[in-house]
């Protein structure tokens, strides 16, 4: 049995479809008031339970081999005591629970920014320190790097197998928060690319990263290894803005802004966000500036060499599927109710999506 967290999320979502898609059996861990509608159909088990709630992780791990870790506090904005209690206390629990049901391995899903804010034109690897040049309020990161940091001296004392994957900027369907914001962006004429847009990106296609941690997962020589899942091939900024643009059908982006600007913009917006406790995030934050316009790269080529890791997604096939699958939650979700609804449609009570 496989056990999985964050299924209702995006990466973990495809951790399940990957999985079945592989027959292999999977338990999602679910919060009771989870939308299960696209878990329904793959065939899963559901036990309730919440990785803040230590009492329900038991039955969560009764019987499981592997255990794909990828819940957590997402997004660069929120008080830190959330990121406390989700990220670094839930995976504690969640450790711990799974070594007290004896499962063989613990696959956590971290972050490639554990290894902090590199800028400069360099490749970051495996081989890197985490925690480069952290700032105030880099909460995600900081948190990410805890639990980290928790399931590595649960390896190091051998209580358990531990093999952790970082992915980068992770898209696909089933992403409810960044491509509605940037295919916004893109057809009301707002996106900007951030200096020359020759920086490559790491961004990487969910179900690639998911292939991967199924692969590290099996194998003997993989417990104690970290694997960067970190892009599908290389594409530079102006490249992605220019497949996301083809897909939707826009005019090309084109409008630029010096990468200082944007990230000075950034640190004060988010000092006038901290200062006011404002609860959504600034327009702009450093984290957002950072993950698009940074020069550094982080390699993948460890886990192209040990797992014979390729994008069976690539770019061009990724981000126009993504564009699709959002615009058809879109229109889903302002289609006025159907008349047949009221005699037992199975759509009648489905949450919008998108």
């Amino acid at each position: 049995m496989n056990l999985v967290t964050g299924g209702t999320g995006l990466l973990g979502s495809h951790i399940v479809e990957q999985l079945r898609l592989r027959n292999l059996p999977v338990r999602v861990l679910v919060r009771k008031n989870s939308d299960r509608s696209w878990l329904k159909t793959q065939n899963v088990e559901f036990v309730d339970g919440d990785v803040t709630d230590p009492q329900s992780l038991a039955a969560a791990c009764r019987g499981v081999d592997a255990v794909y870790h990828s819940a957590a506090r997402v997004g660069d904005w929120g008080p830190w005591e959330e990121f406390q209690r989700i990220t670094i206390d839930g995976t504690r629990s969640m450790v711990e629970a799974a070594i007290a049901a004896k499962v063989r391995r613990f696959v956590h899903v971290s972050s490639i920014s554990c290894y902090g804010y590199h800028t400069r034109e360099i490749t970051v690897d495996e081989t890197f320190p985490l925690g480069y040049k952290m700032y105030r309020w880099a909460y995600y990161t900081k948190s990410k790097i805890a639990a980290e940091n928790i399931v590595w001296d649960a390896y190091k004392s051998k209580r358990i197998e531990v093999t952790v994957i970082r992915p980068a900027w992770i898209y696909g369907p089933r992403d409810r928060t960044t491509i509605a914001r940037l295919y916004d962006m893109i057809t009301s004429r707002r996106a900007k690319i951030l200096g020359d847009g020759t920086n490559r990106l790491n961004v990487v296609y969910a179900g690639n990263i998911a292939e991967a941690a199924i692969a590290a997962a099996a194998r003997p020589d993989c417990n104690g290894e970290a694997f960067n899942c970190s892009n599908d091939g290389e594409i530079t900024q102006q490249q992605y803005f220019d497949l996301l643009a083809s897909a939707i059908g826009a005019p090309r982006v084109t409008t630029r802004i010096p990468y200082n600007i944007a990230y000075g913009a950034g640190h004060l917006l988010e000092i006038i966000g901290h200062m006011t406790g404002q609860k959504n995030p600034p327009l702009i934050t450093r984290y957002a500036v950072w993950l698009m316009g940074r020069r550094s790269f982080f390699s993948a080529e460890k886990a192209r060499r040990m797992l014979g890791w390729k994008p069976t997604v690539t770019y061009e096939t990724g981000i126009p599927m993504t564009v699709r699958w959002y615009e058809q939650q879109r229109g889903e979700a302002a289609a006025p109710p159907s008349a047949p609804a009221a005699h037992g449609s199975p759509h009648a009570h489905a949450s919008p999506a998108a």
